[in-house]
């Protein structure tokens, strides 16, 4: 398959919403659309984003994304690039699409003097587990906890 990673333009926020919402149910979370598309451009194209995306697409189909922040580590003192989404399509899964994802990500985080890349899975994503796993990549078992306010 032939695919390009690009950054998200302004007219691909319709299917960025749809994405996020096939990983939500592949994370096996609830999702609600009310005006995530207008939100996500907010914080995606404002002069001072709060969020960076890319997405993968082949021909005219968009078959994934990813999105990261930057953040800054405590313990290390040092800027991070956190990996906030990754989210590839049935179709586009197991055809090394994911390896150049964490390539260009690393070529971000390089550019941006970040110390390194962090992001999470949850425990039951095995085979993003294995893939990370595959890649190089170190994990610390926590959980996650949530205060909605």
């Amino acid at each position: 398959m032939d695919y390009l990673i690009r950054k998200l333009e302004e007219k691909d926020l319709a299917t960025l919403v749809e994405l996020c919402q096939k990983h939500a149910e592949y994370e096996q979370v609830r999702y609600k659309y009310i005006d995530k598309e207008k939100q996500l451009k907010s914080a995606i194209f404002s002069q001072n984003p709060k969020l960076y995306c890319y997405v993968i697409e082949s021909g005219a189909e968009l078959g994934g994304y990813f999105s990261f922040t930057f953040d800054f580590s405590t313990w290390d003192a040092q800027t991070f690039l956190y990996l906030d989404c990754l989210y590839l399509e049935p179709n586009f899964r197991g055809l090394k699409i994911g390896e150049q994802v964490f390539e260009k990500l690393k070529e971000i985080g390089q550019e941006n003097n970040c110390v390194n890349i962090q992001w999470q899975t949850p425990t039951f994503n095995e085979r993003a587990i294995k893939f990370y796993n595959k890649i190089g990549a170190t994990g610390k078992d926590k959980r996650r906890f949530f205060i909605n306010l």
